[in-house]
């Protein structure tokens, strides 16, 4: 499974604290059930282009990784949840929103890896991931 958010509108403060970044990377894999197998790895850059500067940071999980990167001065930020396992995309989606106090999202589900789940679980994801397509439509999210 890969969740793909992007968001618009956020506090910008936030989308510029590395140490907030970093402490999300270390400490939400756990929150997911997921397994961190490295540090978090965080940083800030200075673009040649103001408006490209940011904080990216990333994290390798057992199941894959965590990569968030954020562009303040362009008021978006994007991040990527990947695991082979299924996990709880809705309260992902919900924690991210509130941790970068976001107006506005665009989401994509992804299903990557289906086929080494057993048929029973592979079944009831792909059903849950068919009724969130239906209901967002667009793949868009408004707060």
């Amino acid at each position: 499974m890969h969740l793909v958010i992007d968001g618009y509108g956020g506090n910008i403060d936030k989308m510029w604290d590395a140490d907030l970044i970093r402490d999300f990377l270390y400490d939400y894999p756990d929150a997911l059930d997921m397994t961190r197998i490295t540090e978090p790895n965080v940083l800030k850059y200075e673009a040649p282009k103001s408006e490209d500067s940011g904080v990216s940071g990333f994290v390798i999980i057992a199941e894959s990784h965590i990569s968030i990167h954020t562009f303040p001065r362009k008021d978006y930020i994007n991040i990527d949840l990947f695991s082979c396992q299924p996990f709880n995309h809705e309260r992902a989606l919900e924690d991210v929103i509130e941790m970068f106090d976001l107006k506005e999202t665009k989401t994509w589900l992804l299903d990557r890896g289906l086929e080494w789940l057993d048929e029973r679980h592979g079944m009831a994801e792909a059903q849950d991931q068919r009724a969130v397509l239906e209901a967002g439509g667009s793949g868009q999210h408004l707060a």
